[in-house]
């Protein structure tokens, strides 16, 4: 056991939080459950204060969930972590990787520009233009910019008419101004998540679906299974996650009749599929990263 004191930064009782802090204590003896909406900055002292622990004096951050729910406001809880940085605080992962990653637009704009094959997708402020690629791609996902496992999302149709996409579209336009399109495909009831840590690849776990709903996630009832991918999966996942700096991170992959397709890199990643698809503990598995590369520092 070292003295390294090293925080987790997430969500108070959920279980991916908890089991991070209970990983760390059993190597430490330092526990510290952090929720982001509990810091407070002082950048007269640059101080940066949560349940009476300067965060600037840590060893170590690990950055679980800067939020419950993904928003703009997200943005600006990764920002103070900085502060942090600057005053010589390891944070896992950087907060410049977290923020590039948290707007779903930042994390398309970067996998394409790395040639990274994803759903067709079209991005427009214009309902008019929307239309277009709906009608194009006749069956469309429309994504929230700011969101996590589905929420928020709506299939769109070529086969409703103008004004009933009108419709859904100014409504959706009132908290998101900018419209994501994807290409709605089909994946067969089953989407993969790739797990890396240091960029090194960890395991692969599938989401099942266990029902007629279009999506794969965990929160619409789907469930966890063990996959093994091929050599060259393991290489589109690695390139994928490559350009963001990760230290821990899930890919989401899709295997289609025209081949494999990357939707999304996640900014946290999570344990349960992990540990529940490939009887890995991911947990486990980050601590040794993280302290060691502390006790290389």
């Amino acid at each position: 056991m070292n003295n390294l004191r090293i925080g987790v930064i997430g969500i108070p009782g959920k279980w991916s939080t908890e089991v991070l802090a209970d990983r760390l204590e059993a190597k430490t003896g330092f526990r510290l459950v952090i929720d982001m909406a509990d810091i407070a900055l002082d950048l007269n002292t640059k101080s940066l204060m949560a349940n009476g622990v300067n965060l600037c004096e840590l060893d170590g951050l690990i950055v679980k969930k800067a939020s419950q729910t993904y928003s703009p406001s997200m943005l600006d809880r990764v920002e103070l972590l900085r502060v942090a940085e600057a005053a010589g605080v390891s944070v896992f992962s950087s907060a410049e990787s977290i923020l590039r990653l948290v707007d779903r637009l930042s994390c398309t704009v970067t996998l394409r520009n790395a040639d990274i094959p994803m759903p067709s997708t079209f991005v427009t402020e214009n309902i008019d233009q929307a239309i277009g690629a709906i009608r194009e791609y006749d069956s469309a996902v429309l994504k929230p910019l700011f969101s996590t496992k589905a929420r928020g999302m709506t299939i769109l149709e070529a086969s409703q008419s103008n004004a009933e996409l009108t419709k859904e579209l100014e409504i959706f336009k009132v908290n998101n101004p900018m419209m994501y399109l994807q290409q709605k495909l089909d994946l067969s009831g089953r989407d993969l998540g790739m797990v890396f840590i240091g960029g090194e690849y960890l395991c692969t776990y599938a989401r099942v679906s266990q029902s007629d709903t279009w999506n794969t996630t965990i929160h619409d009832g789907g469930r966890y299974e063990d996959y093994q991918p091929s050599d060259e999966l393991i290489e589109l996942g690695r390139k994928a996650q490559s350009p963001f700096g990760l230290d821990f991170t899930t890919v989401d992959i899709a295997l289609t009749d025209t081949g494999p397709i990357v939707f999304e890199v996640s900014a946290f990643g999570g344990f349960k599929g992990a540990l529940e698809g490939s009887k890995i503990d991911a947990a486990e598995a980050y601590c040794n990263y993280v302290l060691t590369k502390l006790d290389k520092k």
